[in-house]
């Protein structure tokens, strides 16, 4: 890869093949050969902390110059740049969170909505934006893709708020994050002398997780590239997990088409996680996959790590007792040498980290939410970096880099050995550390080099980091989402909630959003290098009923597990049927979901899954709010098969 410098290349990289080694290596191969000016360059991504990662690895290969920076920040960067000049004046405000400009885009049309309905608001505008779809297009392209109305409310009303939303923000003199990439897209078709300006500055681009570009993100690139090949992409279709932001491996899949001269380069050595690890992933993809080939067909990994543990399964009895199991096992794997920092618990949804928060603080254990309070927006560390840059500005040629750090730090709560207890002191002390380690990686990294750190090198370090929100590693047990998750790696992980209805989540209720689904877990998977273990519950309370059922994902694939994935009338065999379902019931519910699932040629469990028949059994649900109560069963299988249910459970012929 690092010899096909020109031209139009794809790189389908699998999960842990290396491939910010290869994109850095790349770059580097070119600026040092002569075929790219360094300035000439720009790499995009997705994340903040990913385009941190590339400029501290282009650092360290001794290239400087080279743009890395994720969609957002170059865009804006570029349009700080061109508007005086274009339009005059400085560009107007972004707004920070559209909540405020929904809610009185809402009162204007006389629609209630709460603070959750707003959120929900607010996300569809952003997918609309992203997808490039107006709100003259929004009710057609709506229906067309079958996408839930927001917030309970028609796609008439939802297109109407469009409208209104940028009425409001029109008004207000702010433009929104997808704006910016708005803007300077049309900035750039429309005026060929800025458009001639950004094309002379950058003439190479290279673009990472090219799976997760948004229709919006894709024509930005065209209007940068300008009818040029010069184009290096890198993406996995399997790691596909935000389709439902606008994100599409539609132009990667079809890069090769599109660009008939792309060299084509598969990266499939995982050099990140056990064969263990690795053979399960394989095996998660390959039951979804039968048939496919060329691009569309998952990349089969092959592991290049010596053999490690065994992959853990475990089903406990409620959500505390996997919280504290979970807990237990991470004490003793750091008891054996592992370091808090190098293990995460990962679930579906934000809201399932309160019980390992608890179970892990009854643990003494330390940990970290992902997606809580910004490293850098913390009072503590604001005021630590301030003590920095004035010691840096006092300190000595002679004075050692990493014992000043320390010095100065003592003042703001760090201290050579952690607090006993939990809570902000801990907190405090965790992110102080952070600034340590970092210092003394800084010191190592120039004793390597043959020079000494300063003071100030950290503090600019610190200064960029801040800049992209690439924090340094806090000392603790990871907390995240599985969304969240993308893109990191730990030595151990551990998947907690592998139920259905958690994973797939209850509201996935097409195939597409099904499949989508399956890559997240194989994401989650994906992000182990040695110990992983899946978990899930089968009640939610102590002493509740068991009527969880673990994931379809891992039929075949959990140890032990002997149930075929049939279209049968009946239970598969191992389900425990909890004593308060009605089996009468429940067989007549089997009987007519096989009978759906012949009709129209598709899985029992794409129709209801046994979960949510036990669940209609056991509630015996009388009318349609008491059917949306039962675990499984979202508003679009309500419009579709809700009448039908409740006919059964009245011992009605379903017609």
């Amino acid at each position: 890869m690092a010899l096909a410098l020109t031209g139009p290349v794809c790189v389908l990289a699998g999960a842990g093949t290396g491939k910010t080694r290869a994109i850095t290596h790349r770059i580097a191969y070119g600026v040092r050969t002569g075929v790219y000016k360094p300035t000439s360059v720009l790499a995009v991504t997705f994340t903040a902390r990913a385009a941190g990662e590339m400029r501290t690895r282009l650092r360290e290969l001794g290239v400087a110059g080279v743009q890395a920076r994720t969609f957002h920040a170059a865009a804006l960067r570029q349009l700080g740049f061109f508007w005086p000049k274009v339009v005059g004046g400085a560009p107007p405000r972004i707004l920070e969170h559209k909540a405020p400009v929904v809610a009185e885009a809402a009162q204007r049309l006389n629609l209630s909505v709460d603070r959750i309905g707003v959120r929900d608001l607010a996300s569809e505008i952003e997918w609309s934006k992203v997808s490039l779809v107006t709100q003259d297009d929004y009710v057609r392209a709506a229906t067309a893709l079958d996408r839930p109305a927001p917030a309970g409310f028609d796609r008439q009303a939802v297109a109407r708020l469009l409208d209104v939303y940028e009425q409001v923000k029109t008004e207000r003199g702010v433009i929104d994050f997808e704006d910016v990439l708005l803007l300077l897209a049309a900035l750039l078709e429309s005026r060929g002398d800025v458009a001639a300006e950004v094309r002379a500055q950058y003439k190479h681009f290279v673009v990472d997780e090219y799976q997760d570009v948004s229709p919006l993100q894709q024509f930005l690139l065209d209007q940068w590239l300008g009818g040029r090949q010069e184009i290096c992409v890198v993406g996995d279709p399997s790691q596909t997990i935000y389709s439902f932001t606008g994100a599409t491996p539609h132009h990667l899949l079809t890069f090769s088409h599109t660009r008939p001269t792309a060299q084509v380069v598969r990266l499939v050595r995982d050099y990140r996680s056990t064969p263990q690890v690795v053979g399960l992933a394989n095996r998660l993809l390959s039951k979804a996959s039968r048939g496919q080939s060329g691009v569309h067909a998952p990349l089969e990994l092959v592991a290049h790590r010596p053999a490690g543990p065994p992959v853990g399964y475990t089903a406990y009895d409620d959500d505390d007792a996997e919280a504290a199991g979970i807990a237990a096992r991470i004490g003793r794997l750091i008891a054996a040498g592992t370091r808090p920092s190098e293990i995460a618990v990962l679930y579906r949804t934000n809201a399932q980290s309160e019980p390992f928060e608890q179970a892990l603080a009854s643990a003494g254990i330390g940990y970290l939410v992902r997606g809580g309070d910004r490293f850098f927006a913390r009072r503590d560390v604001r005021d630590a970096i301030l003590l920095l840059r004035g010691a840096g500005r006092a300190a000595g040629a002679d004075e050692p880099m990493p014992q000043l750090v320390r010095d100065v730090l003592l003042a703001v709560g760090w201290a050579p050995e952690p607090p006993a207890a939990r809570g902000a002191a801990r907190e405090r002390w965790d992110a102080m550390q952070a600034l340590v380690a970092l210092a003394d990686d800084l010191a190592a990294t120039a004793e390597r080099e043959g020079r000494q750190a300063m003071l100030p090198d950290l503090v600019a370090e610190l200064d960029e980091r801040a800049a992209t929100q690439h924090a340094p590693t806090v000392e603790g047990v990871t907390l995240a989402s599985l969304h969240a998750a993308k893109g990191l790696e730990w030595d151990a992980v551990f998947l907690a909630g592998m139920s259905e209805g958690l994973m797939p989540i209850s509201l996935a209720e097409t195939d597409a959003a099904i499949a989508e689904e399956r890559r997240l877990l194989y994401v989650g998977i994906t992000r182990a290098r040695e110990h992983l273990e899946l978990s899930y519950a089968r009640a939610r309370n102590p002493g509740g009923r068991a009527s969880r059922r673990r994931t379809r994902f891992l039929d075949g694939l959990w140890p032990q597990d002997d149930r075929p994935a049939t279209r049968t009338g009946r239970p598969s065999r191992g389900t425990a049927v909890p004593a308060d379902v009605d089996p009468e019931l429940l067989s007549r519910l089997m009987e007519w979901r096989a009978q759906v699932a012949t009709e129209t040629s598709k899985p029992t469990y794409t129709v209801l899954n046994e979960a949510a028949l036990m669940g209609i059994a056991a509630q015996r649900p009388s009318t349609v709010a008491e059917l949306a109560r039962v675990n499984g069963i979202g508003p679009a299988k309500i419009d579709r098969f809700g009448a039908t249910l409740l006919a059964i459970v009245a011992g009605d012929s379903p017609g």
